[in-house]
C-alpha cells in the first residue's frame, strides 16, 4: 500500500483508473476492467456518456455556482422534472445521500412541530440499515462499528428488526415523528425488504399522523427498472432521498417531499452551500435525459433479468463458493459461502469489479446503459473468480 497524506479511512485496492466508457474502466497499468460496481451504484448511465460529457461541457462555460441566494433556473427544471416523474411535489438540493437522509430527518421532524406535535421528535429505523456516515445518519443506522470513538449517538431513533411489523406497532408512541426505511437495503446485502411489511409501515403511518421516508440512495434513478423503487413496490412514501446515481458521477443529493410534509421547511430552517449548484443540476438533468427516454427504463428490467440468470448459473455450479442470488433489476447481490472479500479479489484479477456488501455478499451494480454482452462477460469472469476461489481453497487444504 502506498503510503500518503490522505486520511487512512479506507482500505484501498492497489489500483488507479485512467479512463472508462460505458462500464469499461482502463487501470493505470493499461488493463481494462468490467465495471459491475459503477462507484457504488453511482455511474448508472456509465462512465463518459456522451450526452453527459457535452451538457458538462457547456455547462462549464457559464455559470458554476451562485449559492442559493439567487434562483437557479437548472435547479429549477430539476426539481419540475423530479415531481413531475414522482409522488413529490417538492425538492430541497444537497451534495450527498447522508445529508439527504439529514434533511429528511429534519423535514420529517419540523413536519410535526408545525402540525401541532413538538413532542413527536422520534424515528423508527431498521436492523441492517445504512443511511450515512454523518453524526445523525449513523445513529439512524445504528451500527455500533460505524459509531465506536465517536461519543454518544445523537438521540431520538428507535431501531427495530427489519421485518418485525409486531415490534413496530409496539414501539410507535406519543413521541414517534417517522419511520425511515431502505426498500432495499443496499449496503447489508441486497436485501429485499417484504412488499406486505412496506404496506404495513404505510398503514401505520397513515393511521397515526406519522411520515414516511424512503431511503432510496441506492436503489433509485432506474436500477429497479422504475425511476425509484417505490414504483415497482406499490408503496408511496412521504419523503425519499435521492443520491449517487442522480448525478453520473457528479455529486449531487435530493430530499424529495410531498407538499404537505415539504412546506414544513420553511425559510431558514436548512440550507447548504454547494447543493444545487448550476453545474450539479446541469449534469443531473442530463442523466434524466438519459433515464427518462422512451423504452430505456423497460431495457433495465431485460438486462436485469438476463443478468439474475446468468449470474444464478455460475452459483448453481460453484456450490462451495456461492450460496444464492437475490435482487431486482440492475441491483443484484450474489450470496457467498466463503468470504466476499476474498470472491471480489478473485473477481478483480479477472478484471471483474463487484462490491463487497453485508451479509457476505458481492453486488452487482452495473451501469444501465450495459449491453447483454456486457453482462454475460460479466457473469464468464465470475466463473472464472469461482474457479480460482476453489482452487486457492484446495491448495490451502493440501499445505
Amino acid at each position: 500500500m502506498t503510503t500518503n497524506s490522505l486520511f487512512p479511512t479506507y482500505n484501498r485496492a492497489d489500483i488507479s483508473f485512467e479512463k472508462g466508457e460505458g462500464v469499461w474502466l482502463v487501470g493505470s497499468d493499461g488493463r481494462r476492467y468490467l465495471d459491475m460496481g459503477s462507484g457504488i451504484a453511482v455511474t448508472g448511465v456509465g462512465h463518459a456518456h456522451p450526452h453527459l460529457v457535452a451538457v458538462l461541457q457547456e455547462a462549464a462555460t457559464k455559470v458554476w455556482h451562485t449559492s442559493n441566494l439567487y434562483r437557479i433556473p437548472e435547479q429549477e427544471r430539476l426539481a419540475d422534472r423530479l415531481t413531475a416523474a414522482t409522488f413529490a411535489e417538492r425538492v430541497f438540493f444537497c451534495n450527498s445521500g447522508a445529508e439527504a437522509n439529514e434533511a429528511a430527518i429534519k423535514t420529517a421532524r419540523r413536519y410535526q412541530y408545525v402540525s401541532g406535535h413538538p413532542e413527536r421528535t422520534r424515528i423508527i429505523t431498521f436492523t441492517g440499515a445504512f443511511h450515512g456516515r454523518t453524526l445523525g445518519a449513523l445513529a439512524a443506522t445504528g451500527v455500533a462499528k460505524y459509531m465506536e470513538g465517536f461519543g454518544e449517538p445523537a438521540p431520538g431513533f428507535d431501531k427495530l428488526p427489519l421485518g418485525d411489523i409486531d415490534a413496530v406497532k409496539a414501539a410507535v408512541g406519543p413521541e414517534t415523528a417517522a419511520i425511515m426505511v431502505e426498500p432495499v437495503q443496499g449496503e447489508g446485502g441486497i436485501q429485499m425488504v417484504d412488499r406486505g411489511f412496506l404496506q404495513a409501515l404505510r398503514q401505520i403511518c397513515d393511521d397515526n399522523g406519522l411520515v414516511l421516508i424512503f431511503d432510496e440512495i441506492q436503489t433509485g434513478v432506474g436500477r429497479f427498472g422504475t425511476l425509484f423503487a417505490y414504483e415497482a413496490l406499490g408503496v408511496t412514501p412521504d419523503v425519499l432521498t435521492s443520491a449517487k446515481g442522480l448525478g453520473g458521477g457528479f455529486p449531487i443529493g435530493a430530499c424529495l417531499a410531498t407538499a404537505a410534509v415539504g412546506d414544513a421547511m420553511t425559510p431558514g430552517t436548512h440550507g447548504t452551500t454547494f447543493g444545487g449548484t448550476p453545474l450539479a443540476c446541469a449534469v443531473a438533468n442530463g442523466v434524466l435525459d438519459v433515464i427518462l427516454a422512451d423504452g430505456f427504463l423497460d431495457e433495465v428490467k431485460r438486462k436485469g433479468a438476463f443478468l439474475m440468470q446468468s449470474l444464478s448459473s455460475v452459483v448453481d455450479s460453484h456450490p462451495e463458493v456461492f450460496e444464492g442470488v437475490r435482487g431486482e433489476g440492475l441491483m443484484i447481490g450474489v450470496k457467498c459461502r466463503v468470504a466476499a472479500a476474498d470472491v471480489a479479489t478473485a473477481a478483480r484479477d479477472a478484471g471483474l469489479l463487484v462490491i463487497p456488501a453485508g451479509d457476505n455478499v458481492v453486488r452487482f451494480l452495473p451501469g444501465l446503459v450495459a449491453t447483454q454482452e456486457d453482462l454475460r462477460e460479466a457473469a464468464q469472469r465470475l466463473e472464472a473468480a469461482g474457479v480460482a476461489v476453489e482452487k486457492a481453497k484446495k491448495d490451502t487444504a493440501v499445505v
